[in-house]
């Protein structure tokens, strides 16, 4: 066979090697394009991560009831509002009314309409507590917190709570009864200017508080003769050596040193316990006079034990008075006893705070509880005054943790030298109260 030698013309020949040198090129081209959709792929599953990061990062919004919580996603700020309504209906005859010659009485009425405005940023909080009820409109707690000294004390300013009695600590929406005993409404004025500094320590389960005070609680204006602003000192001492899952023993000391300033000491200790009623029960100037005093001491001692379902609670206090006249120093003591049960199993919450909680029911239909008190304050001396005893039983149906119905029943019975003065011949009295309580 001879050798065949194709010659192309020229033209020709420029389109071969074209289609040589696109054969060649070709797996380039389908790499550089496979690359290039690796490339896009990548560049879209970074920004899906960094928007998913970002998502992580949002503020989240919560519910809580009729109330709004906004939080950072690491916690450190966040933004709440909140309150309480308490609608109360009281029935009551007897020395609960005696200037209506004991013939009952009833009314209907808020007990409190309650908002607040809280929030933390970093080692700082806030909260802000304002109250609507039975035509009022005020201030009652304005809080600034500092949590930032490690290892050191919580500090906190502005209107808050004086650390005095357990049971006047513990918030209005987790009292057992619907009204404090007569002990708590004595002794502590709630809420006052001043600061305090506290501590809790776990492992212990001791927690101390100490404070200062602007005056003007129990009938003094704050102020002494000289406009000088007088003094409140506040501390207590509490000890929960079980603190753990539905058991608690806790114990308390505070006590309350009060300037007065001269200035005269309000007659009328306390209610029988019983919201809006015509007579106040506790009355140290019946049957006498009311009188200057120069200055006031406190103290008190608390006692707490759950266990389960069964929780006791009980308080002593008393208030020793220094007059401007020494004839009229006296002692005025008190005391109460609560007793209550949870028929479905639930059992009351501690907090760190030497206060309870109330408990978030078990089961969807609800919890139940009962309970009993017996509370007691004596403010007479030889020649005037009055002591008021009030038995209470109760029960309280908690339908979820925002809302609850409480109902109670009270006998209460008053003596001393100032009784006949007080009540007359209606030294013992009945009443029936009842309350719908609703968070958001």
């Amino acid at each position: 066979m001879g050798l065949k030698i194709m010659i192309f013309p020229k033209n020709k020949l420029k389109n071969v090697s074209l289609l040589v040198a696109m054969g060649l090129a070709l797996p380039a081209i389908v790499h550089a394009s496979e690359s290039d959709k690796v490339i896009k792929l990548e560049q879209q599953v970074e920004k899906l991560s960094k928007a998913v990061e970002k998502m992580k990062q949002a503020t989240k919004v919560k519910t809580k009831g009729g109330g709004i919580e906004v939080e950072s996603a690491d916690g450190e700020k966040t933004f709440e509002i909140g309150g309480r309504f308490q609608l109360d209906y009281n029935r009551f005859d007897g020395a609960y009314n005696a200037d209506h010659d004991g013939k009952t009485g009833s009314d209907l009425f808020p007990r409190r309409i309650r908002t607040y405005v809280e929030g933390q940023s970093d080692d700082w909080d806030y909260k802000l507590l304002l109250d609507f009820s039975e035509d009022k409109g005020e201030i009652t707690l304005a809080r600034l917190r500092y949590k930032g000294f490690e290892n050191g004390p919580t500090v906190k300013l502005g209107k808050i709570r004086e650390d005095i009695s357990l049971e006047a600590l513990t918030s209005s929406k987790h009292i057992t009864a619907i009204s404090r005993p007569m002990l708590a409404n004595v002794m502590s004025p709630y809420f006052k200017y001043g600061i305090s500094a506290y501590q809790y320590f776990k492992d212990s389960g001791l927690r101390y508080a100490i404070g200062g005070y602007k005056g003007g609680s129990f009938g003094t204006d704050g102020q002494d003769e000289n406009g000088d602003m007088g003094l409140s000192v506040t501390g207590r001492l509490t000890w929960s050596p079980i603190h753990s899952g539905d058991e608690t023993l806790h114990f308390g000391v505070w006590g309350s040193q009060r300037e007065f300033g001269g200035d005269t000491l309000s007659a009328k200790f306390a209610r029988g316990e019983v919201r809006n009623t015509n007579v106040r029960l506790v009355n140290y100037a019946a049957g006498g006079e009311t009188f200057a005093v120069n200055d006031m001491t406190q103290f008190g001692l608390e006692f707490a034990g759950v266990y389960g379902p069964l929780s006791v609670q009980a308080e002593y206090a008393e208030r020793d008075v220094s007059a401007v006249d020494s004839s009229n120093d006296n002692t005025y003591e008190g005391y109460y006893v609560t007793a209550s049960y949870f028929l479905t199993g639930e059992h009351r919450v501690y907090k760190k705070r030497g206060v309870f909680n109330s408990p978030k029911p078990i089961s969807d239909s609800g919890a139940w509880e009962i309970f009993a008190r017996l509370s007691q304050f004596d403010a007479t001396s030889d020649t005037q005054g009055t002591k008021a005893e009030v038995i209470t039983l109760g029960a309280t149906y908690y339908y979820n943790k925002k809302i609850k119905l409480m109902a109670n029943y009270l006998i209460s019975d008053v003596t001393g030298p100032g009784a006949e003065a007080l009540v007359g011949e209606y030294n013992d009295g009945d009443a029936f109260t009842a309350r719908v309580q609703y968070l958001f």
